[in-house]
């Protein structure tokens, strides 16, 4: 069964409903087992809008991820002036909104006069992620996803 922060970010993007984890059990239930309810009229109680706030945009963001919405990508870059900007002009125009970036230059095992640029970015789904990637490489910037640790 998925955890009910599953059913948390469902309810507050399709319904606009805040609810605690208890509150979106009986959601996480009916979509774990849906041939257990189909067929029959069923009803949820929703409850729980005191969720704590950091909590609760953890679950935001843990579900944008999942969703391919917040992506992580690993970009070689030349070490070179305006380099870094061709990478986000690139970005801006595969309609990639760029969150956070980490420029690492030292701590690479990359050669010398290129470095690792890690970009946190929100795109459609996983599939304009995949876009965003072939536009990267094609453009002369490798690029690959880098969801897992940093």
């Amino acid at each position: 069964m998925r955890p009910p922060r599953w059913a948390i970010v469902m309810l507050l993007e399709i319904e606009k409903t805040v609810v605690e984890g208890a509150g979106a059990a009986g959601l996480a239930a009916l979509l774990a087992y849906p041939q257990r309810f189909k067929g029959k009229q069923v009803g949820l109680i929703l409850c729980g809008g005191t969720i704590d706030l950091l909590m609760l945009a953890e679950i935001i963001e843990r579900g944008m991820m999942r969703s391919g919405r917040l992506t992580r990508l690993l970009v070689e870059v030349s070490d070179l002036p305006g380099s870094l900007a061709k990478v986000t002009a690139c970005m801006a125009t595969a309609n990639a909104n760029i969150v956070d970036v980490y420029h690492q230059r030292r701590f690479t095992h990359l050669p010398l006069q290129s470095t690792a640029v890690k970009f946190v970015v929100q795109t459609r789904d996983h599939a304009h992620a995949d876009e965003i990637i072939v536009a990267l490489t094609a453009a002369g910037f490798p690029a690959r996803l880098n969801n897992g640790d940093w």
